[in-house]
Formats: structure tokens, C-alpha cells, sequence
């Protein structure tokens, strides 16, 4: 009936702002990275907690800084926890990081296309019995070293800093951190912790990314948690 059919459009609608308001948000966000400094180009992005939003940001940040032209590269370091290996879906066995660390393979192998513009992923590769040990190796230097070369921008995603210490690591190879926080979910307590452990590493420290915010309590609308990721294209050489 005509009602259904004029509800069905309105869900349309408002499924289409949510998804420009989220890409607004996202280009404000890697707007203001661009504006911490010129010699910002390794970003890592933590958070206290699992599931907060660190990956779903990591990703979104990217896709942001590829789709202004840049040409971006997203790490997934979060190698006891992968979640990216089940939404960037590939044909056949792919390589990633811990391949590379572990001296199994070279940089251009676990190098992966997707089908946006500019944005390649190393995905987190093989489950490592010493995560810890192979973040902390000398082959991630060289892995970031030699990449630097080659991309505008390296978003690096990694494990919850509230829990291990392999973001800790992370950071002091990289450029600057942000910490991702799901609103209400941790105490502030907590934030300010991991906000302190990331500054003890020496890389600037750009801000908290508050995730999963209901802006409707603001009387600003409501665009939710910010979504999933999709499925952001088909790896291989």
C-alpha cells in the first residue's frame, strides 16, 4: 500500500544520511590529523577495551584519507585478535604481518589491493604464539621504514591498550595515537590510564575518538555507532 511503500522510502532516506553524516564525521576526523602536523603519516589507533569501535575507526579513517587523494595504507596489527581477516574477505590464502616479522615472507607479498582507490591493508596474518616478540622485533622498523616511502598515510590498528601492552609498542614506532572510546562503556578513569600509557611512549598523543555516541540525546539527530565496515574489495597481487 502506499503507506508502506512512502515508510519504506523514508528508511531509504534516512539510511542515506546516516551514511554521509558518518563520512563527514570521518573526513573531520582525518582533517584534523592532516592539521596536528606535516610530519604525521603513522597514525596508530587503540583503545582501552575490545569492541569499543578502534577497528571500524581505523578503517573509516583510511578510506577517508584515500578518498581525498592520498595514497593510505591500513596495518592490521591487532594479532591476537583479528577482526579485519573476517570482513576484507580474498581469494585463497593471503599473507600478512606476522609472515613479514616472522621472516616468512617479503613486503610486497602480504601488500593487498582493495576496491577503493588508494587504500591497500596488510591484514594480520598467521596467529603468533609471541605477539609481543614479534611487534617488538626489528623487522616492524624495517616494515615501517620502508613503507613510509611509499604512502601519504599508514593507519595502524592495534590491540586494546587497556589489556596488553602491544599497543604501547606500536606507538613508539609510529607518528601520533588515537584512543577510541565507546561512550558509556568504560569509566573515565580507565581513558585517562590508557591516555597516560600512550603518552608515556614518547609519540604524540592527538585525542580521544568518543564512539558509539547517541547525538539524539544532544537534540542533534542520531546517526548511531557509525556502522559496519562492508566489504571493502578482493586481495591479492
Amino acid at each position: 500500500c502506499e503507506g508502506e511503500k512512502m515508510a519504506v522510502l523514508e528508511l531509504v532516506r534516512k539510511r542515506r544520511d546516516l551514511v554521509k553524516l558518518t563520512e563527514e564525521y570521518y573526513n573531520a576526523l582525518s582533517t584534523n590529523v592532516q592539521l596536528s602536523g606535516a610530519n604525521i603519516k603513522v597514525v596508530e589507533v587503540t583503545s582501552v577495551m575490545p569492541n569499543e569501535g578502534k577497528s571500524t575507526t581505523s578503517t573509516n579513517l583510511a578510506i577517508a584519507f584515500a578518498r581525498s587523494g592520498y595514497k593510505t595504507l591500513l596495518i592490521d596489527s591487532d594479532i591476537r585478535n583479528s577482526v579485519m581477516s573476517g570482513v576484507f574477505k580474498s581469494h585463497g590464502k593471503v599473507l600478512g604481518l606476522t609472515d613479514f616479522l616472522s621472516g616468512q615472507s617479503d613486503v610486497k607479498a602480504i601488500l593487498n589491493t582493495t576496491d577503493i582507490a588508494n587504500l591497500h591493508i596488510i591484514l594480520a596474518g598467521q596467529p603468533s604464539p609471541n605477539p609481543t616478540g614479534l611487534l617488538q622485533s626489528k623487522n616492524f622498523e624495517i616494515l615501517l621504514e620502508a613503507l613510509r616511502t611509499r604512502y601519504d598515510y599508514i593507519i595502524i590498528d592495534t590491540s586494546p591498550i587497556g589489556l596488553v601492552i602491544d599497543a604501547a609498542i606500536i606507538a613508539q614506532k609510529c607518528d601520533a595515537s588515537l584512543l577510541v572510546t565507546e561512550a558509556g562503556a568504560v569509566k573515565r578513569k580507565a581513558v585517562a590510564k590508557a591516555k597516560e600509557q600512550l603518552a608515556q611512549t614518547g609519540t604524540p598523543f592527538l585525542g580521544v575518538v568518543l564512539n558509539k555516541f547517541n547525538v539524539q540525546l544532544e537534540r542533534y539527530g542520531s546517526y548511531g555507532s557509525y556502522g559496519g565496515y562492508g566489504d571493502y574489495g578482493n586481495y591479492g597481487k
